[in-house]
């Protein structure tokens, strides 16, 4: 794939195996992916990079998911329309009712290599 034509993905996560998983699916499938540990390092990213796909999970350390979606809100609101939210948290109480508030799409973790791609492959052709 041309360089311009690459498809930018930013993965903010804390778990390495999700990490590693996403980083070597996505790529393989024609994305490139920058994976950061929490929310105060993804803010860095989306002031210095263009991202076509955020996909974050719900708890982080120093700034949770739900904290770096109300920033990129307020701050970037197009960007934050990119954002699929990744969570390994039963659906109940506060994650629940923000995943119906914000409504995003998301994952539950542990998800299979295709539901990524799909979900990845499904956002992107829809958003252009």
């Amino acid at each position: 794939m041309p360089e311009e034509e690459k498809r930018r993905v930013l993965v903010v996560d804390d778990e390495p195996a999700i990490c590693a998983v996403c980083k070597r699916v996505l790529t393989k499938n024609g994305f490139e992916v920058d994976i950061v540990n929490d929310g105060e390092t993804a803010e860095k990213s989306v002031e210095e990079q263009t991202y076509d796909l955020l996909l974050v999970d719900i708890r982080l350390p120093k700034e949770s998911g739900i904290e770096f979606y109300v920033w990129l809100k307020q701050v970037y609101q197009l960007i934050a329309e990119r954002v699929i939210f990744m969570t390994g948290s039963v659906m109940g109480g506060d994650v629940a009712t923000f995943l119906k508030q914000s409504a995003r799409p998301y994952l539950f973790k542990p998800f299979r290599p295709d539901e990524l791609v799909n979900a990845a492959e499904e956002f992107y052709n829809n958003s252009r």
